[in-house]
């Protein structure tokens, strides 16, 4: 979907010529119609758009297009990339794509999609990547590798601010938090001591667990699954409860089960933080009711 537009880019999972997923459809949801058709030689894997841009990657290639005109701007030759691995920063002011630029290794290709040039190349990890994701503003990148022990998060340009919180969900159903503004707060804090004053700043962060607040059984273990920070707040004290915190951050968690969660996680400094589901949706159940409804209208 184009933000919260009628727009929807739509691909098929079938072999019949409306459904095939060598064919892109740009489709009014509001009107119920079909306004262009890409097609392609090899099955569609990823499909990114914002107001200006839109990327289609396939296994071996990448396709930029003016989103407006769908002319192509550039085509890009890629490594196999069978999983359609990539991330896209919907800002126009940093607009970047980022796709896998190594089978042995986590290397990352980052493109710049609104001048169509390539930015710069980040060797990331020792093994192959797993999982990328660009800052909405296309400021960092954070990356994982196939061994899944390690994300980091790397400066796509040099900024003088950093993201308030990253997320990640794991395979075995836990949801991940790291609220990077307070670690890096504490940082000056923690360089009067002993340790803080001989170790770098990387290794200093890494040996504080305080800032790393993990949500046990979130998800079925094994059950694929995705999170997004939907907003972020400072403030002083929370409005029901008077109790002072650093942060406070709306999370969205869907999985392949079909289930919607929305939890809110509160920052009290170095303690820990307060985790509390707000909202639960069966989205399968959802639709199944929704069907019903249409069918008696």
């Amino acid at each position: 979907m184009l933000y919260s537009s009628s727009l929807l880019a739509i691909v098929g999972a079938g072999e019949q010529p409306s459904l095939s997923p060598r064919r892109l459809c740009l489709f009014n949801s509001t009107t119920g119609t079909s306004l262009r058709e890409l097609n392609f030689l090899t099955s569609i894997l990823a499909v990114r758009l914002n107001k200006k841009r839109l990327v289609v990657v396939l296994q071996e290639k990448t396709f930029i297009y003016d989103s407006n005109s769908l002319a192509i701007l550039d085509t890009i030759d890629t490594i196999p990339n069978p999983k359609g691995l990539c991330a896209f920063s919907p800002s126009l002011d940093g607009c970047f794509l980022a796709l896998p630029a190594s089978t042995s290794k986590g290397s990352v290709l980052l493109y710049n999609v609104m001048e169509v040039h390539l930015h710069c190349e980040i060797d990331a990890h020792r093994a192959p990547l797993a999982a990328m994701s660009l800052s909405s503003s296309g400021t960092y990148v954070a990356t994982a590798s196939e061994q899944g022990t390690i994300i980091r998060v790397h400066h796509v340009l040099d900024a003088t601010k950093l993201p308030d919180i990253l997320v990640a969900t794991s395979s075995s159903g836990s949801v991940h938090a790291f609220p990077l503004s307070m670690a890096v707060n504490q940082r000056g804090k923690r360089s009067t001591s002993f340790l803080g004053s001989i170790l770098p700043d990387s290794v200093n962060d890494a040996l504080d667990p305080a800032y790393h607040h993990v949500l046990h059984r979130a998800v079925p273990a094994g059950v694929r699954s995705y999170v997004v920070v939907r907003k972020v707040e400072k403030a002083a004290e929370a409005p029901a409860t008077h109790v002072a915190i650093g942060l406070r951050a709306t999370l969205a968690v869907i999985n392949y089960n079909g289930y919607f969660q929305e939890y809110i996680l509160d920052f009290n400094g170095p303690s820990d933080p307060k985790w509390s589901l707000e909202r639960e949706f069966n989205l399968l159940a959802a639709r199944s009711g929704n069907e019903q409804h249409f069918q008696m209208v």
